[in-house]
């Protein structure tokens, strides 16, 4: 009888076999499909037209690159991180045509003469947007992974409150939109700092937005 130590797995070695089983199963196919003389599908291209910090681009794209993968493989704009890949923490954050969205979540293809916006055009390190230079000043951020998603979004969430776009803890949806911190901690609540930098980043919009509670 095997001994229990005979049958302990590393997660290494168990995604080694993972992949060796899925290898094992794709080969025949290709194989057969080599055999038979089949080439390759190739991936449907379109040409794609952006202006991106104020400068126009036009790339010619696989229809499935996503956005941020259009802004960091395509365009270098590595500012803009990729962080979950499926818009759950807000690394990815951008603004388009004015709007906050998450980057890893769109078809550049969707965006065709749309403007885009990323933490390279808000300012540069001779002059910083007032929300980055507000960031610098309170410390709101830390390992700086998430912080151009934390940016973005904070400009588009004080843009929100001016334009009276009501949030989900707004309480009265026809009076004034206002600053307040259960405000800001519901429109940025979905951008993650796995650090917990939170409150530094209220204190950088508070200070942006003339001081909140």
């Amino acid at each position: 009888m095997n001994s229990s130590n005979e049958w302990k797995f590393t997660r290494r070695d168990v995604l080694k076999m993972g992949a060796m089983s899925m290898t094992a199963m794709a080969v025949p196919r290709l194989v057969a499909a080599q055999a038979a003389g089949e080439t390759p599908r190739q991936p449907v291209k379109a040409k794609v037209a952006l202006e991106v910090n104020g400068k126009a681009q036009e790339l010619s794209l696989d229809t499935r690159t996503t956005l941020l993968d259009a802004l960091r493989e395509h365009l270098h704009l590595t500012g803009t991180k990729k962080g979950c890949d499926h818009g759950q923490c807000g690394a990815c954050t951008v603004l388009v045509d004015g709007r906050r969205i998450n980057s890893c979540l769109t078809l550049a293809v969707m965006h065709q003469d749309a403007k885009v916006t990323t933490i390279e055009g808000l300012g540069t390190p001779d002059k910083l947007h007032p929300m980055q230079a507000a960031f610098v000043k309170h410390d709101g951020y830390q390992c700086g992974y998430c912080t151009p998603g934390q940016i973005c979004s904070a400009v588009a969430v004080l843009d929100e409150i001016q334009r009276d776009i009501p949030s989900h803890v707004t309480e009265d949806l026809s009076a004034k939109a206002q600053v307040s911190r259960m405000e800001v901690r519901e429109r940025m609540s979905g951008n993650i700092c796995r650090c917990g930098a939170y409150s530094n980043i209220h204190d950088a919009i508070a200070d942006v937005a003339g001081g909140v509670a």
